[in-house]
């Protein structure tokens, strides 16, 4: 895990506004990592998966169906 120096700065208040925008980060990067979570969660649900594989082979028939009909022309 990175580390940030957080030394204060007594001009400006640097340090705090790096320590709050390293808590953004980390928070933004939690939350990308749980909606991948529940993307690939849901995907692999057996009814998602049927499902693709439904749509995966309907797609294949009509694509065999199209290149046979384009040979027969032919």
């Amino acid at each position: 895990m990175a580390t940030f120096d957080l030394r204060p700065d007594r001009a400006s208040g640097d340090a705090l506004d790096r320590a709050r925008a390293q808590g953004q980060l980390h928070h933004s990067v939690a939350t990308t990592l749980l909606v991948i979570a529940a993307a690939r969660a849901e995907r692999a649900a057996p009814p998602v998966s049927a499902a693709r594989r439904r749509l995966a082979q309907v797609y294949g028939a009509t694509r065999l169906r199209k290149r046979l009909e384009r040979d027969a022309q032919a």
